[in-house]
């Protein structure tokens, strides 16, 4: 199911900043635990749409030697670091959710290296038009990267198959998924955010046909922005 929530509106979600805005249409792809958000994104990359993967970008920023990293470990102290130099995430990630002051702080140093990244991404873009993936992009912290779409596509399924698809990709306790799911909007929040929601219930197959006809879609909004700002 796609449900066009404004589709009176060729790109409804504008930037906030002038400072973002392009000629090249960004949709936001975004959705709980075990929606299929992975599973969307490697079908659009298939039609040749560039993926802009927040996940990845909060990995490559605080790569062994990084600028970001070097930050966190002037912050927080030399035990961020492993053996090797790289940041030991076991404990960083066990000492920011056991303080929220600590998490604070350490988005205020990650998330503006990940919207520069994300940025810089969207500028050498050559797709028709680009999805920027992020799994908190609706909760706003995901450095602000909604505000670098026009439009929002969200990922909907029940809770139970959230909780099912999850547990089987990740091998993860329901109650850590459950936990997982806490900290990220209700579903019927997200969906009312939206500019388009595609129920993924079923297979593969079943998501693809969804998925088609908006793509289609998404060309003709990228070309419709193109002209308007040219």
């Amino acid at each position: 199911m796609i449900n066009n929530t404004n589709a009176s509106s060729p790109y409804s979600h504008q930037p906030q900043s002038p400072q973002t805005t392009s000629k090249t249409l960004v949709v936001g792809l975004t959705g709980g635990i075990g929606s299929g958000k992975s599973a969307a994104s490697a079908w659009f990359a298939e039609q040749g749409v560039d993926i802009i993967d927040a996940d990845v970008i909060a990995h490559e920023i605080v790569a062994k030697g990084s600028d970001t990293l070097r930050k966190i470990q002037k912050k927080f102290g030399d035990w961020v670091l492993d053996d090797n130099g790289s940041m030991d995430r076991a404990a960083v990630r066990t000492h920011v959710f056991a303080n929220a002051e600590a998490l604070i702080e350490l988005e205020a140093i990650t998330h503006p290296a990940i919207r520069e990244t994300a940025k810089a991404q969207l500028a050498s873009s050559t797709s028709p038009y680009l999805i920027l993936s992020a799994p908190l992009l609706l909760e706003g912290a995901e450095a602000g990267l909604a505000n670098l779409c026009q439009r929002i596509l969200v990922m909907d399924a029940t809770a139970d198959t959230q909780l099912a698809r999850a547990s089987q990709r990740d091998h993860q306790s329901v109650q850590k998924i459950k936990a997982i799911m806490t900290n990220q909007l209700g579903r019927e929040e997200r969906n009312r955010q939206a500019d388009d929601v595609i129920l993924n219930e079923s297979d593969l197959a079943a998501l693809y046909l969804q998925l088609q006809p908006l793509h289609q879609e998404y060309l003709k909004l990228a070309q419709q922005l193109k002209y308007a700002a040219d």
